[in-house]
């Protein structure tokens, strides 16, 4: 089993979050809302406006996600997804928890501002005018930015 923190389609209420509860895919189970340690830059691009972490630390936002639980299947399902290693890679962070809702397996829960490690989804192939684009520090697929994601079902 593999943590997993996700800032983008995959959250809750946004276009690929069934995904993770899809059992072809193998097994997820949610456990924190949490934030990245460190900032990075989190843009919408490409015509399809897809959510990018650049792996950029140091710059950008703390980034407003989710830790999951996978299984191996998941995490090879989710590697397949995020088109790793070409569109992006996956890479051990710190996160710190804003509020644990996952069991605990005998363990004391953990508090509001306790760290935990994830894996994450960041590129470090963009085009450089990424850089230039719009920062958030949470993504909203239907936010108030208007840059409506285009879903895999629905590209060319």
């Amino acid at each position: 089993m593999a943590n997993v923190f996700v800032y983008g389609t995959l959250k809750k209420g946004q276009p690929n979050h069934y995904r993770m509860f899809d059992s072809v895919n193998g097994k997820a189970e949610f456990l924190a809302s949490a934030f990245t340690t460190e900032k990075y830059p989190l843009v919408i691009a490409s015509e399809n406006n897809i959510p990018f972490l650049l792996n950029i630390p140091g710059q950008g936002h703390q980034i407003q996600g989710e830790i999951y639980k996978v299984d191996e299947q998941m995490l090879e399902f989710l590697d397949d997804f995020e088109g790793i290693p070409i569109m992006y890679q996956r890479t051990l962070i710190k996160v710190e928890v804003k509020e644990w809702e996952g069991p605990t397996e005998g363990e004391e829960k953990p508090s509001p501002g306790s760290g935990a490690e994830a894996f994450v989804y960041s590129t470090t192939t963009y085009k450089p005018e990424w850089i230039s684009l719009p920062s958030y520090e949470s993504y909203d697929s239907y936010g108030d930015h208007g840059l409506d994601y285009v879903t895999r079902e629905a590209r060319d």
